[in-house]
């Protein structure tokens, strides 16, 4: 009977309720033994420890035995309810253990065992208060990386309970402790939950807003950062979090932590490439004036996996003043197109920039120099440096830039080189035409310009402008140093350090060809220091013996005066090179001189010398031209000094020169014995129509005050032939027959012998003779003369110790005694003649005076026509 009442209730339903049933109608209705779980429970456990002593109890017994069987069932169904309550005590006991007795391993544990790996990271938009933000990474706790064993067990056990964690919606705010503890932004970061497994990966993907703080901090740490001023930077993050564990809330925690991140950890500013710079004109809107436009193309590789479209944006480019105290030069505004940043790939930026006008800071010579903040950013630009300019935003009139980035922008400027561009290539054509040296001025002062030798000339260059120069521009004028080479060693200075008129004609670029600018300027009176004597020798043995064109490189910095649309512009140090050509002298040029004297007049002599000034007319065969205050040089004869001469107040142009005034000193004696006798055989030679040439020779005070050109030109002798005597005369050439005696210079024999008598029965002949000097009388002391017959055969002889007068233009001299030569050929020739004429030979050796010089010279002549007489 008591088996069948333990397993009727796993049999069938309606056993146990007839069961029940039955004990309802033992029991009174009010005590529900079996409907309370909790006391069915401690009836059967009060049954199950007591039953066996008390069986005699048939009175407890009766209903006991009844409800035996369904407690056993009720009880074996709340075990798992027991052990989930347990389980949960346990883990309630493990959190709280972590939480309260192992916090310090746990947190060490999970600082270094985190592992987070960014896999994107996109600027989804730009909101009006900050930033919308995609963050994707993966998490995971990494045991491994613990050093510590101990602190590795007790996270490894702890994360293991945990299982997971979460959070719930969080602000967390970043602050710059070192600065105020100012607010560098704040970011709202959505639910989120990890897992906590030792190995386990979470793959975070979440949207944040990010909202920029004060911004103050940000200036002032962009700016140090900029500058390369920023070692390190600290930032705070402060967050109040509600963390939970599965459905465990483990309440509110507020978390402080510092990082510091060196300057070496902290993101550069990426490399970038300017891809393309135009300056053009553009129209303004609502203006009738034009401006000064800039398109610029900049490219850069994002190398972060950010991305992000950015809206256009608005800057202000600035220039450095004067001292790096003093405030920017605003000079553009800029525009930037929206700009579309992908994760790893190249971005570009479009820039548009205009500048209306140039402030009169940036064109105003700065305190105690000459030049401008413009000079100096163009110096730096046109020699190849990169030129640095300022970028700093502004608000953007379209009104498309939120006020927070505006706001940021305006705070931060941000020094960008600009790079430079060199001018290497920049002068296409170089030449300097119309040549005019100018000789020192013998009176300037050691130092003036006026002791330089100076170069006048018309100058005409050819450039190649940049690519990047699309507007209209006239030069008006330029001033310039330059250095002049020759085969890469200097020879001077050409100093044009007065401003110098010049035009300017633009053709613009094609397709096929770039933009030109062709420059004229008229150079007057520039100097030209000479200051190496060595290499000027090499230039004018090129170009006197030579023969060969002489090209001199010209390498200057230019300041050029220029206008603009926007205004005149003064450029100061434009590098600028090229070669001027030097044409030689044509060959035989010197003996093209063909000097002629006229106009002869004695200043001054002495025993042994004679000073004179004459009227010379030359031919200049070059194609230059040359003004000289004051040159002496030496006159040689076979390499021995036989006299001086000096020009003063000289100008040679071109071509024919005529009335040039030159002085000349004739002191043979300067050479000594031997000078003296050199000198009194090229007299001989000249009186008698010996072609004959002068060696002229500069020295050391050629030229005054110019010691280094004097020398190098002393190291050439310049021959030339010796000038033609303009004779006077009743022909238009200064000849009175055309006998090939010549008294103008027409390149025949000069004729001091115009005319002779012979007279045959009072045996004596009488002359007209021809002076060269205009205003003094020469002398004739004494004469020995023999006439010759077809150069051999003498006809007579003549002697004479009579001092005669030959005064300027033509003179006839007394009659002279003749004996002749009766028995010669000659003689009978002339008696033949008589009553004729007769072409004669003569040799003489005559004593001449001038002033108090004497001198004997030998002459001989031929063809002299003469009358015969009775």
């Amino acid at each position: 009977m008591a088996d069948s009442e333990e397993t009727a209730p796993l049999l069938s339903r309606d056993s146990s309720d007839d069961g029940s049933r039955s004990a309802r109608g033992t029991q009174p209705a009010s005590v529900p033994v079996e409907t309370t779980p909790l006391l069915a429970s401690n009836s059967g456990a009060s049954i199950h420890s007591h039953g066996s002593a008390h069986d005699d109890d048939d009175d407890a017994a009766s209903p006991v035995a009844g409800l035996a069987s369904p407690a056993g069932r009720k009880s074996s169904r709340r075990w798992p309810s027991i052990v989930a309550i347990l389980l949960l005590a346990l883990i309630s006991v493990s959190i709280i253990v972590v939480a309260y007795f192992v916090p310090a391993a746990v947190e060490e544990y999970a600082k270094q065992g985190a592992v987070i790996e960014p896999t994107d990271l996109s600027l989804e938009s730009i909101t009006t208060d900050g930033v919308r933000a995609r963050i994707q990474a993966n998490f995971r706790l990494d045991g491994s990386r613990v050093k510590n064993d101990q602190v590795r067990r007790i996270g490894q056990v702890a994360t293991w309970i945990v299982r997971k964690l979460g959070t719930e919606k969080t602000t967390v705010n970043v602050y710059l402790p070192e600065y105020a503890n100012v607010l560098l932004g704040s970011a709202e970061i959505p639910p989120l939950t990890v897992s906590l497994v030792d190995g386990h990966t979470t793959a975070i993907d979440i949207v944040a807003d990010l909202t920029p703080g004060n911004a103050d901090g940000v200036r002032s740490i962009a700016n140090q950062w900029l500058e390369g001023r920023l070692d390190s930077v600290r930032l705070l993050g402060k967050a109040d979090i509600e963390l939970k564990s599965g459905f465990i809330p483990l309440g509110t925690h507020s978390i402080a932590e510092s990082l510091i991140f060196e300057a070496k950890e902290l993101p550069s500013v990426p490399k970038y490439d300017i891809e393309r710079i135009v300056f053009k004109e553009i129209d303004v809107p609502g203006k009738s004036s034009q401006a000064m436009g800039a398109e610029v193309r900049i490219s850069a590789f994002n190398s972060f996996p950010v991305q992000i479209d950015i809206p256009s944006l608005a800057f202000e480019i600035l220039v450095p003043n004067c001292n790096s105290g003093d405030p920017y030069i605003v000079v553009a505004d800029a525009v930037t197109e929206p700009i579309p940043v992908r994760p790893k790939s190249t971005v570009t930026v479009e820039v548009n920039g205009t500048v209306q006008e140039l402030p009169d800071s940036l064109t105003a010579a700065c305190p105690g120099s000459g030049s401008s903040p413009l000079d100096h950013f163009l110096k730096q630009y046109m020699s190849g440096e990169d030129a640095v300019v300022f970028v700093r935003g502004k608000k953007n009139p379209s009104g498309d830039t939120p006020d927070w980035i505006a706001d940021i922008l305006t705070s931060v400027t941000v020094p960008v080189p600009f790079p430079g561009r060199t001018f290497d290539n920049l002068i296409r054509d170089f030449s300097l035409t119309d040549v005019h040296f100018t000789l020192p001025d013998p009176m300037a002062e050691p130092g003036d310009p006026a002791s330089n030798p100076t170069v006048s000339g018309t100058i005409l260059v050819t450039a190649g402008l940049p690519d990047q120069m699309n507007f209209a521009i006239n030069v008006t004028s330029v001033r310039a140093t330059a250095d002049v080479f020759y085969h890469k060693d200097k020879l001077g200075e050409l100093i044009l350090d007065k401003w110098q008129d010049a035009n300017s004609t633009m053709t613009r670029a094609t397709k096929d060809h770039e933009a030109t600018l062709k420059i004229q300027s008229i150079i007057n009176n520039a100097p030209l220091n000479v200051t190496d004597g060595d290499v000027l020798t090499d230039v004018i043995q090129k170009l006197i013996f030579g023969g060969e064109q002489v090209d001199l490189a010209i390498n200057a910095l230019v300041d050029i005066r220029v206008d603009t649309i926007l205004g005149q512009l003064e450029l100061k140090d434009v590098p600028a090179e090229g070669k001027i050509p030097v044409k030689p002298l044509p060959l035989g040029s010197l003996e093209g001189l063909a000097p002629q004297v006229g106009d002869i007049q004695i200043l001054d002599s002495t025993p042994t010398s004679i000073t004179l000034r004459a009227l010379v007319n030359i031919t200049n065969p070059t194609e230059y031209s040359a003004k000289v205050p004051l040159i002496n040089i030496h006159i040689l004869c076979n390499d021995t000094i036989i006299g001086t001469a000096k020009a003063e107040d000289l100008d040679v142009v071109r071509g024919n020169n005529t009335n040039v005034v030159v002085g000349a000193t004739w002191s043979p004696s300067m050479g000594g014995e031997v000078g003296q006798k050199l000198g009194r055989e090229l007299l001989s030679q000249f009186v008698s129509g010996v072609n004959t040439s002068l060696t002229i020779r500069a020295f050391h005070d050629s030229i005054p005050l110019q010691p280094i050109i004097s020398d190098a030109l002393s190291k050439f002798n310049f021959t030339v032939p010796a000038p033609r005597l303009s004779m006077p005369g009743s022909g238009e050439d200064g000849s009175d027959r055309d006998d090939g005696d010549d008294g103008a210079g027409n390149g025949k024999k000069p004729s001091f012998i115009r005319d002779a008598t012979f007279h045959f029965f009072s045996s004596s002949a009488n002359f007209v003779l021809a002076s060269p000097l205009m205003a003094n009388t020469i002398y004739i002391e004494s004469i020995n003369a023999t006439a010759y017959y077809n150069h051999t055969e003498p006809v007579g002889t003549i002697f004479s110790n009579v001092e005669l007068a030959v005064p300027p233009g033509l003179s006839e001299t007394p009659k002279l005694p003749v004996v002749w030569s009766p028995d010669s050929v000659g003689f009978e020739k002339l008696r033949k003649a008589l009553g004729g004429d007769l072409k004669l030979d003569a040799k003489a050796d005559v004593d001449v005076r001038l002033g108090v010089w004497r001198e004997t010279i030998h002459y001989e002549g031929s063809g002299i026509g003469a009358h015969i007489r009775p």
